[in-house]
């Protein structure tokens, strides 16, 4: 007899359908006031637990005039200050932990190749949360106990392969663990284990895709039928040109390590529109990303989070530099929605006066059937001005009129839509690098 009863029913549900109510967790069936309920005192502990246990926390919160005590509504968050990134480098390595390092089970920490890495660190009950909540974004991308996940997040100190994989487990299933890299190999193990979810960033997919139809293997008739992906922002044309490549349904999974890693939020795949973020565990705001202020909800701005759970290294108003809006929940009501993130405050280029985001340019270079969605955004100066080349990837059955015309149409569709001149350089296949983890867009040669 199987473990898991659902598995006997699994092929009555299509792919796309609604999560039946009996697979509903408990915080998804939380009423919208029963939710604000538990935010509240969610938050006022975790207030008291920060400033109770970690010094720059109680410094920070004593020059700002606060105390825990003063927050009696949701409301009153906005009266506390924000945490930023220079904050968690500040208390590196273990500065920022709120409990006794034997009471700490794993350590993650981002690459730090900007200054010290940010570290992060997880008691029992942190891992729980965690597996808990990536199952539930499994759950809402249509994953059931029983199907393999094939996992080509990187393991390691990168919060992505580790949380996938126990998420996956926590669901019920079948975790391959593939990580990054051996791209011919990946594609071998899921035309051999044949898995009905992937999870991998986006950028990293479409290389799979690449290599399916390198080995002449339609990647249309694998085993796959949802892809999760995440770790770096996709666009509406991406999400396309995977699934109709792919034949599977893409929905969006939102993380980041500082906050927890993945699962903080995740695209319903019978909506795909937008992220229910599961805010019994992660309450959002969104606020001007170059002020103090709050902007609208609907509006874009910075989005930032603050922790409602975590124990080991709790997290108070976090400006995670993504640029997003917030919008009412759909297929999760009570959950509140974040749009797909439009890019990273500081990923923007301010060219001659225009503020430009590689996903506008992404936008444009999907567009041309004869050039691949791989690209790299070069900036340079040229005497007091700077310029912006755009380097694409051809597909390989593009000749040199199409590369001709493609240039052509996204120097123009640049112009047009985002409204900065730039030049198009079309290079060859594999050209340029591929990224396993997250895709760094822009590479800055400015001296």
């Amino acid at each position: 007899m199987s473990r898991h009863p659902a598995v006997a029913e699994a092929p009555a549900q299509r792919f796309g359908d609604p999560l039946p109510d009996r697979l509903l967790d408990e915080g998804e069936r939380l009423r919208p006031e029963e939710l604000r309920a538990l935010q509240l005192t969610r938050l006022q502990a975790t207030l008291r637990h920060a400033y109770d246990n970690v010094p720059l926390y109680r410094r920070k919160f004593d020059e700002a005039g606060v105390r825990p005590e003063d927050c009696r509504s949701l409301a009153d968050l906005a009266h506390f200050p924000y945490t930023t990134k220079a904050d968690l480098r500040e208390g590196y390595p273990f500065g920022m932990f709120a409990v006794p390092m034997e009471d700490v089970r794993r350590l993650h920490a981002s690459s730090g190749t900007t200054g010290n890495p940010t570290v992060v660190g997880y008691t029992d009950g942190d891992l729980a949360v965690w597996s808990d909540v990536v199952a539930r974004s499994l759950r809402a991308a249509g994953a059931r106990p029983g199907h393999k996940v094939h996992v080509s997040y990187g393991y390691g100190l990168f919060t992505g392969g580790l949380g996938a994989h126990y998420g996956a487990e926590r669901a019920g299933c079948t975790v391959i663990p593939a990580s990054g890299g051996m791209t011919a190999r990946q594609v071998r193990i899921i035309q051999d284990f044949e898995p009905e979810i992937i999870m991998v960033t986006p950028s990293y997919m479409l290389t799979l895709l690449d290599e399916f139809e390198r080995q002449g293997v339609d990647p249309r008739r694998s085993s796959l039928r949802a892809g999760v992906f995440g770790a770096e922002p996709w666009t509406e044309e991406m999400r396309r040109e995977i699934e109709e490549r792919a034949g599977l349904h893409a929905v969006d999974i939102y993380g980041l390590s500082e906050v927890m890693g993945p699962g903080v939020a995740q695209e319903c795949v019978e909506t795909k529109d937008g992220l229910h973020i599961w805010e019994d565990h992660f309450y959002p705001e969104t606020v001007d990303p170059l002020g103090e202020g709050p902007v609208a909800e609907g509006e874009e701005g910075e989005l930032v989070f603050t922790s409602l759970t975590k124990q080991a290294m709790p997290v108070i108003r976090y400006r995670t530099r993504d640029l997003t809006a917030l919008l009412p929940g759909t297929a999760r009501p009570a959950f509140r929605r974040m749009r797909r993130l439009t890019g990273r405050s500081d990923d923007m280029i301010i060219l001659r006066g225009v503020n430009v985001f590689p996903g506008q340019i992404e936008e444009v270079v999907l567009r041309q059937p004869a050039v691949a969605p791989h690209f790299q955004l070069r900036l340079t100066r040229r005497g007091r001005m700077d310029h912006l080349a755009v380097v694409v990837e051809c597909r390989p059955d593009a000749d040199a009129a199409a590369r001709e015309v493609a240039a052509a149409a996204i120097t123009a569709g640049i112009k047009d839509g985002v409204g900065v001149t730039a030049t198009v350089e079309i290079v060859g296949p594999g050209t340029l690098e591929r990224s396993q983890g997250k895709l760094r867009r822009i590479k800055d040669l400015r001296a």
